[in-house]
């Protein structure tokens, strides 16, 4: 099995990303990544799976259908990942989606297999929260719009993380393949990666998942680039490294059998004391890379 999805490698009909469970070899989660040209459109059903429409660049409009009615929503988007929240939208199983958008973009389908039938929702930006988390070298900024928590779902979990260049995220290592009431819930996990130039050169990075005593030893170091996916379907995994120079965003799509949809991790026991030291560090002064819009009155 291979984790490390070059950019075309994950590519399908119209996704430049399209990762199945049947692909991935695991029961949950899924992730596809559309471009739309000035003025096109496409339509997909929903399936088995819930999904979160979220552009990536550019905005559209999502327009959803099932037995229950039917729904539109108008996304504003954003002019790429790197420069602000972007609204977002939610679709329910068992439904028929059509994306169209006058100006183009990229737009992620973040997904989850479920049995729940929820219905199809609208988040404006101004409603997601953006999070800084860790200190010093360890800083990053997340963006928790489809956080356990925050926004309802069956299955589905799903967040954005920012990383200045030369940052570390992902760390301390840590994993979600263990069932442990209250501790850890087992979780598969999708990386998604892009990067931000300099002066034209494009930016990369560095992907560790190491493995643990449950699943299927996962071993992965992988430099990933624009584009690419990293697979844990179980295993430590971090850090994530942003070269100096080149900021580092990945989109997180999570989801497992648990009953409760819960983000539980436990730091490697090598490395959890990094946490300790954050009390005694400043936040990376170059964040947030950008916060989400006020709400208007």
């Amino acid at each position: 099995m291979t984790y490390h999805l070059q950019a075309g490698k994950a590519a399908d009909g119209p996704y430049a990303v399209a990762v199945t469970p049947e692909s991935a070899g695991w029961g949950y989660s899924g992730l596809r990544v559309l471009t739309l040209a000035p003025g096109a459109g496409h339509t997909f059903d929903s399936g088995e799976s819930e999904w979160i429409v979220l552009p990536l660049s550019g905005g559209c409009t999502v327009a959803t259908a099932d037995d229950f009615g039917h729904d539109t929503f108008e996304l504003d988007g954003r002019a790429d990942v790197f420069s602000g929240v972007t609204d977002f939208a939610y679709v329910p199983r068992d439904a028929r989606t059509t994306l169209t958008s006058t100006g183009g973009g990229r737009f992620a389908l973040t997904g989850a297999r479920c049995t729940r039938r929820l219905p199809a929702r609208y988040v404006p930006a101004s409603s997601v929260p953006v999070e800084l988390r860790g200190t010093g070298n360890c800083s990053r900024q997340v963006n928790n719009f489809g956080a356990a928590g925050v926004f309802e779902c069956d299955k589905l979990i799903a967040v954005e993380v920012l990383t200045p260049g030369g940052n570390w995220s992902s760390f301390p290592p840590h994993k979600h393949d263990e069932h442990r009431p209250g501790e850890e819930s087992v979780l598969e996990e999708i990386y998604y990666f892009e990067f931000a130039d300099h002066d034209g050169t494009p930016g990369l990075g560095y992907q560790r998942v190491s493995p643990s005593v449950h699943g299927r030893g996962t071993d992965v170091l992988a430099e990933v680039r624009d584009g690419d996916v990293v697979l844990i379907p179980d295993g430590w995994h971090g850090p994530s490294m942003a070269v100096p120079g080149h900021h580092m965003y990945y989109l997180n799509v999570m989801a497992g059998p648990e009953a409760e949809r819960a983000w539980l991790i436990r730091d490697h026991p090598d490395h959890a004391w990094v946490r300790d030291t954050w009390p005694e560090q400043p936040v990376d002064p170059r964040l947030p890379l950008y916060t989400a819009p006020e709400r208007s009155a």
